[in-house]
Parts: C-alpha cells; structure tokens; sequence
C-alpha cells in the first residue's frame, strides 16, 4: 500500500440549534462578511432569517450575493471576488449546497488575486491563499463543506472543471439535518447518488490498502441505501436525514482515499455532460455508474465486484463470481433507478448522441482516464452510447 496524509482541519458544528455558535465562528475569522445563497429557497424556509439574525447579534457587518446557480458558473466567482475587493471583506459565509459552497470558495481565493479567476481551472494558476470559508449546510451530497475541492462551470467554453488546493478547506462548517427537510424529493435523489458516486470512485481500485477503509466505505454505503429509502418517504425524519448528511460528508472529506492514486472515472465523464447539458450532477452520475461497471467489469476486476455485492447487498458469497458481479450492478442499478426514481438514460432527458465524441475527448483530456481501468477516449465514446 502507499502512504498517504491525512488532514482534515474543518471544525463541524453538527446538529439541531448549532446555529447559535456561527456569530462567534465567524467574528473569529473578521467583522466583514460576504453571504453567499442560492435561488432563494432558504429565505423561504425561514434559514436566512436565522442566520442573518447570528450575524447582527454579532455586530457583523454582511453584504450579499445570492442567485449562484446549480453548475456554479465562473461568473459569479468574478462578481463576488469583486465585491470583496470593493468592500474589504474578511470571511465568506456560504449558505447553501455544494454549488453555493463551491462558488464560495473560488470567490475566496479569487479574493486574493489579481488575475481572472478561471486561470485556477483553465491554467492550474497557483492557488496559495484565500480568505476563510465557513458553510451552512442545506443539502446532502457534494461534500464539498468539509474538503479542499470545488467545480466551476464557464458556459462559454462549455468547460466544467474542479480542482482541489488545501487553502479551499472550509474553516467552520454547520451540519443541521433540519435544514435538509425542504430539499426535494428529486434534489434528495440526486444528493444521494452523487454521495454513492464519491464512494465507489475511490472503492473500486484493485491496489491494496488498508482493509479496515474498505470496510468504512462499505458501511457508508449501507448506510445511504438503508436511509436514503426512508428520506425520501419521510422527509423530516431527523435520524434519516442526519445519517444521509454525515455519510456524505465522510463520503469525500479524504478519509477513505487512504493511498489511493488513481483517477476517478465517472465524474469527468458526467462533468463533460453537465458542462454541455446543465444537467443535475447527480443524475448524470447514477446514468453513468452502473454502465461504467458493465464496462469495466471483467475477469481481472470482478473480484471487487464480487466484495461490493457480498459486502454491501448481502448477495450469496456461494454464488459464482460472475453471477455475484452481475447481480451487484443489478442492484446499484435497482437503488438508483427504482428506489430513489431517477431517469435510467440520457435519452429521456433529451440527450442524444450527437456529441459523445467530443465528450469522451475532453473527459480524457485527449489522452486516457487512469481510473480503475484504463479508458481511452473510445472507451469513453462507448459508456457514453449504453447510456443513450
């Protein structure tokens, strides 16, 4: 196995009425505060008031950006880099789900720079320093409030991509599960397949790790399928709501990659499609997944196919190993499709094969994804059509 390091250095706030200690967090970090939302909903469920509230008993003074779209878009990191420079703001509190914490982000580091701030996708500009980031979260799925990472999409380009740097780490993040109650039962479903997605990206690797990992992410992944079912069906069950919440945290924070080096695979697929597309990230990945399986699945990777099946949906370790293969995308398949309802191909979203060539193309970078096998830019072309 490789080493690795391990580094996880947001403070988490988790729970109902943690609220109450984000005024102090925040006067911690400054007195100038950038609030960053989305469409609006949390001024609709009462969210904005409370947090704003946290702000004035702090005699913070806040300014605001609302309107970040889902696929957050680079222009709104320009505008609210902007803004920060304009008014000399100190912290950006980011209220929302992975688009909103995203955009956060790269409006902190553009804070701190005098170049445009898609350099740091488009060129890999150095990215050594931003202003703190704390979030409220509202929705489980990216996991973007506790890890280094963030996706911005320039619609001119029709370029979505995503880097991590250890100066995007949020400095504070707040996990109430009643903020999730709102979320919808499509926006719930798509939340959950993009947690199931971080997990079986760094899962399926045939390099030895330490054992007790896969058996983390194996209960991870237990537990957004024993939960998801029960969110969707009661969407104010707190201990549903907070196992999903916590489980996609962990999903992507660095704790279960260990020393694994390779790529992932479906998420620059799926990035490609939602550059494109706009589609929602998570439907575009519950799409790809289970065709990437069929895909890759073979004598030399069913092993690990068979562990996933044996391990996470109880299926007979007696079985042939094929047969147990077969049956756990079977499975994965049956949860994102029939259990949480989402579409079973690109097709029924409007979604041709017109473009796949210059999708496959740029999800490989002209070359290959180093993933858990090795897909060259025709492999690519070719999931993408069994998703058709």
């Amino acid at each position: 196995m490789n080493g690795f390091v391990y580094d996880i250095p947001t403070k988490v706030y988790f729970g109902s009425g943690q609220l109450q200690h984000l005024g102090m967090e925040l006067s911690r970090l400054g007195k100038r505060i950038l609030l960053v939302y989305g469409g609006g909903s949390i001024k609709k469920n009462g969210l904005y008031d409370s947090v704003t509230w946290e702000l004035k008993r702090m005699g913070l003074m806040f300014f605001e950006l609302g309107g970040i779209a889902p696929n957050p878009r680079v222009e709104s990191v320009r505008e609210g880099a902007a803004l920060c420079k304009k008014e000399k703001l100190d912290v950006i509190l980011a209220v929302g789900g992975g688009s909103v914490i995203d955009a956060a982000k790269y409006i902190a580091a553009a804070a701190c720079v005098d170049f445009d701030p898609w350099k740091f996708m488009s060129e890999q500009a150095p990215l050594k320093e931003a202003l703190p980031v704390v979030t409220v979260l509202t929705i489980a799925a990216t996991g973007s409030e506790m890890d280094s990472g963030g996706v911005i999409t320039n619609l001119s380009t029709n370029e979505k991509l995503c880097r991590f740097a250890p100066p995007l780490q949020p400095q504070v993040s707040f996990l109430d599960p009643k903020n999730t109650y709102s979320v919808s039962r499509y926006q719930t479903a798509c939340g959950t397949a993009d947690i199931m997605s971080h997990i079986i990206e760094v899962y399926f690797n045939m390099t030895p790790d330490l054992q007790m990992l896969d058996g983390i992410m194996e209960s991870l992944m237990k537990t957004v399928i024993c939960y998801a079912p029960v969110v969707l069906a009661d969407p104010e069950n707190y201990e549903a709501r907070a196992n999903l919440m916590w489980a996609g945290s962990w999903a992507i924070n660095g704790f279960i990659k260990g020393g694994k080096q390779q790529a992932w695979s479906c998420h620059p697929m799926e990035h490609e499609l939602s550059a494109l597309y706009d589609i929602t990230h998570g439907l575009g990945l519950a799409i790809l997944t289970p065709r990437w399986m069929e895909y890759t699945l073979d004598e030399t990777t069913a092993s690990k196919f068979v562990q996933f099946g044996v391990n996470v949906f109880s299926i007979h370790p007696g079985l042939p190993p094929m047969e147990i293969a077969m049956e756990s995308i079977r499975r994965i398949s049956e949860f994102f499709f029939h259990t949480l309802g989402l579409n079973r191909t690109l097709g029924e979203i409007g979604i041709d094969d017109s473009q796949v060539t210059l999708m496959a193309q740029k999800a490989c970078r002209g070359d290959r994804i180093l993933g858990f096998k090795t897909l060259y830019p025709q492999d690519v072309e070719k999931i993408y059509q069994m998703c058709i």
